[in-house]
């Protein structure tokens, strides 16, 4: 029986790479996303064996009806990559907005990495790969939702993997944390890029490749992996003063 993957935010940037990416290396698909129109284009473009629901998970309750969705389907490999950003200062951006942020990049998150890991534990074979960020790593005035929702998903992460590796378990859960990727991430959040954005392609690949191969902190660049040292050895002001800046200059 061939394995299959479940992809949130599976329409655009990273996730849709990744979909096209097992799919040559021939991993069966369930792809979830709120364009509908993209997903069958995608299920007609991978074959019958893909499935697919259109859902947004900013919406209560949307991540237990996907979870409900792939019950008699085996997911072997569950990619957690749907997210967005709002920026602007902490007083001026709109509570419903960053509410549907929380929904999304940590609730819906959650429920479902919490909900395939227990099936996937039962029977000792997995692998959870979360989308998180450099912001994982810091503070992030002006994208302050953003930064903390990260920080969620590092660190539950890591913490999972801990807890994983007691138990002498097989399954394998990793977080992929980028810095600017060329994806839609940026026209959402209603910003510009400040540095030049990785390929998705490159980090969509190497991210599988690395999760595969029992890697946890995933960061697909050694400017990232500097940024991430740089930002460990920084007073937390100072980190906070720079990196302020650094979102200024995304401002359109």
């Amino acid at each position: 029986m061939r394995k299959r993957a479940l992809i949130t935010g599976a329409t655009s940037g990273i996730g849709k790479e990744m979909a096209k990416y097992l799919h040559q290396a021939g991993w069966a698909l369930v792809l979830t996303g709120r364009n509908e129109r993209v997903l069958k284009e995608l299920a007609a473009e991978f074959g019958e064996d893909t499935k697919y629901i259109a859902l947004d998970l900013a919406k209560r309750g949307a991540a237990e009806e996907l979870y409900r969705f792939c019950k008699g389907m085996r997911i072997d490999f569950l990619v957690n990559n749907a997210g967005f950003g709002v920026f602007g200062d902490f007083l001026d951006t709109k509570l419903e907005e960053e509410l549907e942020l929380i929904e999304v990049n940590i609730r819906s998150l959650h429920i479902l990495t919490k909900l395939f890991l227990r099936d996937m534990v039962r029977r000792d074979s997995g692998v959870i790969l979360n989308v998180g960020s450099i912001a994982g790593f810091a503070t992030g005035p002006m994208l302050s939702s953003y930064y903390a929702s990260k920080n969620y998903v590092v660190r539950m992460t890591t913490a999972i993997r801990e807890e994983l590796r007691r138990r002498r378990s097989n399954v394998t859960i990793g977080v992929l944390c980028p810095g600017p990727v060329n994806t839609n991430f940026n026209n959402r959040a209603g910003v510009n890029f400040s540095v030049k954005p990785a390929d998705p392609v490159y980090v969509a690949h190497y991210a599988i490749n690395e999760v595969m191969a029992g890697k946890c902190i995933i960061v697909p660049s050694l400017a990232v992996k500097a940024g991430i040292i740089a930002a460990s050895l920084c007073p937390e002001p100072i980190l906070a003063r720079i990196i302020y800046h650094v979102q200024k200059r995304k401002e359109r």
